[in-house]
């Protein structure tokens, strides 16, 4: 199951106590104190990996804890910290303060943790205390609290490629076609209900991220259908594909599909409107289709890349034109 949003509290540990202590003996009547620091709280830390693509995993909790510090002992022992508690999250979580909103973190580089909930310092012992004038103290510091956060996880997965489109366009069949990405592909609408990501591999031995997600309707911007809620997942992508079925059995006119997609990225977010796109014709596999391919370049007045991903045909054409915007944007 696909989760991309989750809100839990996070809690480091507690510091432990100092220890009021004295040394007691036989050859030091006057030891004087050794009453050892409490050791600190462990701390709550996210840590983005690759090997996760979806907050799921954290569903079965609404809180957590990491370990609090020992008490110090006698002898100026200190006691042993608490053990942090690390969380695996997917790499583009995104932290946010559920209280104020403010965003804390963006994990966005796999293996650079976030200490979301630092654990609370260890007390000191009453060893600490002593001073010329204060040969026998008897102050001791209780450990403080660790910190206390809820929190709000929000994933925009991070793929260089983005596939957008009408419901049936062919983007499942395409990612499952070029990678090893296993999206549901059916014959009727929204059979995409969460995000997946493939990688594609290039005839030049590169390779790049694609990510799928549900098809997009006319008003998706505003809360209609299925693609609003994953529009997120392609803020990160560095280009965006846009599939039109040009098939003769299509229920929307191509240039028709064109424009809605269009206005429906304009209406999420400027920059989506704005971020370099390839126009692909999909479910070309006669001559019909393949003449309303070429008229929807013309019409849109933009290059067209026609394919039919069930044959194969034209997918390396279409993989070798999306190689330019990639190293574009990488440089």
């Amino acid at each position: 199951m696909f989760l991309d949003e989750y809100e839990c509290t996070v809690v480091g540990g507690r510091g432990g106590d100092g220890c009021c202590s004295f040394r007691r003996e036989k050859y030091a009547p006057r030891g004087g104190p050794d009453g050892g620091d409490g050791g600190r709280g462990g701390s709550v830390v996210l840590v983005p990996t690759i090997h996760r693509n979806t907050l799921y995993h954290l569903g079965g909790a609404r809180r957590y804890e990491a370990e609090n510090g020992r008490q110090g002992t006698g002898s100026d022992c200190a006691g042993r910290q608490g053990a942090d508690l690390e969380i695996e999250v997917p790499v583009g979580t995104m932290v946010y303060d559920a209280e104020r909103g403010n965003l804390l973190k963006d994990l966005d580089q796999p293996g650079v943790a976030f200490e979301v909930a630092r654990g609370g310092r260890g007390g000191r012992g009453n060893a600490r205390f002593k001073t010329s004038t204060n040969r026998v103290p008897r102050q001791w510091e209780q450990g403080l609290p660790g910190e206390l956060r809820q929190v709000r996880l929000s994933l925009k997965l991070i793929a260089d490629v983005g596939l957008i489109g009408l419901p049936n366009a062919g983007k499942s069949t395409l990612i499952s076609t070029l990678s090893r990405a296993r999206p549901k592909v059916a014959d009727y609408p929204f059979t995409t209900l969460e995000p997946s990501l493939g990688i594609v591999v290039g005839r030049d031995g590169g390779s790049f991220v694609m990510a799928d997600i549900p098809g997009l309707i006319e008003g998706a911007h505003e809360g209609k259908g299925l693609g609003d809620r994953f529009l997120r997942h392609v803020e990160r992508t560095r280009v965006l594909l846009h599939l039109i079925d040009c098939s003769t059995t299509a229920d929307t006119d191509p240039v028709d599909a064109y424009r809605v997609i269009r206005q429906e990225l304009a209406g999420y977010s400027a920059d989506l409107a704005t971020r370099p796109s390839l126009v692909v014709a999909t479910k070309v596999e006669d001559q019909d289709s393949a003449a309303r391919a070429t008229e929807l370049a013309a019409r849109i007045d933009r290059p067209v890349v026609p394919i039919s991903a069930a044959t194969r045909r034209g997918l390396e054409a279409m993989v070798d034109a999306l190689l330019p915007f990639l190293s574009a944007r990488a440089d």
